[in-house]
């Protein structure tokens, strides 16, 4: 059966919808079907085609940039060397070593100080925002890259952990000042279907006219139950138990504060600043 709009709002949002229109435009169905591969073996072994390759980055430096500036690189490891010191790193995400492409995202500031050089001007810009810029640009890359897979049936994984050890990535890497690995990107093409993975409701993430969290707690009752009907995180994947206990009722709400209750990457703004940027 020929999935509707209504079909891929129902999954991704889990809330009823009447909404029996076909899905007549494949940009906007790719994105509300996105699927999460992030489970071991959940990418097959067999090669990416180079020629869809070429067209995913095409297509991933086709996305915006502010003010034309341009300000994403992108490295592609194969070295089999440096893909295993950077798996290494991080033994719980084991498809990192096993994918058949990966490749780094990096917040660019070198390239736009190098062309200043050339042209024999100032670079007067050394400030928070200017930092801003390059990371938005690379976030903005990345959703191009994930949508570009997603359209041509490939699977991808975003690796956010590299910036737990954000230091040694740029070791491995060899990243020169102002250059900064944002996230991993595991490719290739799906083992299995993967999952959609349920969002919150667009009440909660969508304002009009000014920001409103007055129905927050209601509203996230109802998507923790909405969630937790679909998969129900099992007791031994709850978070920090020795420190918080075992929640009968453990939903999404329950694992993010859980997450969010311990610190995470406090060395990012000190790796940041020892590459050269200004945050202030």
């Amino acid at each position: 059966m020929t999935e509707t709009i209504g079909d891929l709002l129902n999954s991704r949002f889990g809330a009823d919808s009447n909404d029996n229109s076909p899905v007549i435009n494949s940009t906007i169905g790719t994105l509300l079907n996105h699927r999460t591969h992030r489970t071991h073996r959940v990418l097959t072994d067999d090669p990416v085609e180079p020629a869809l390759l070429q067209q995913i980055l095409a297509a991933t430096f086709s996305a915006p940039s502010k003010s034309d500036l341009q300000q994403v690189s992108l490295i592609h490891i194969q070295s089999p060397e440096k893909r295993s010191a950077i798996a290494d790193l991080i033994p719980s995400m084991p498809w990192i070593a096993t994918c058949p492409e990966f490749f780094i995202f990096c917040a660019d500031g070198r390239r736009i100080r190098q062309i200043a050089r050339y042209r024999g001007r100032t670079f007067a810009n050394e400030n928070l925002d200017s930092f801003i810029a390059t990371v938005c640009d690379t976030g903005i890359a990345i959703q191009a890259f994930i949508t570009a897979t997603d359209s041509l049936g490939l699977g991808c994984c975003p690796i956010s952990v590299i910036r737990d050890h954000m230091e040694r990535v740029i070791e491995i890497i060899d990243l020169p000042e102002h250059v900064i690995p944002i996230a991993g990107m595991c490719l290739g093409h799906p083992a299995r279907e993967g999952f959609v993975s349920m969002r919150l409701p667009l009440a909660v993430t969508c304002h009009t006219d000014s920001y409103d969290d007055s129905r927050l707690e209601e509203l996230l009752n109802d998507y923790d139950q909405r969630r937790d009907a679909r998969f129900s995180l099992p007791d031994d994947r709850q978070k920090d138990p020795a420190r918080f206990g075992i929640a009968d009722f453990y939903g999404w709400s329950e694992d993010k504060s859980r997450q969010m209750a311990g610190e995470e990457r406090e060395n990012v703004g000190t790796c940041v600043r020892s590459r050269g940027f200004s945050l202030t």
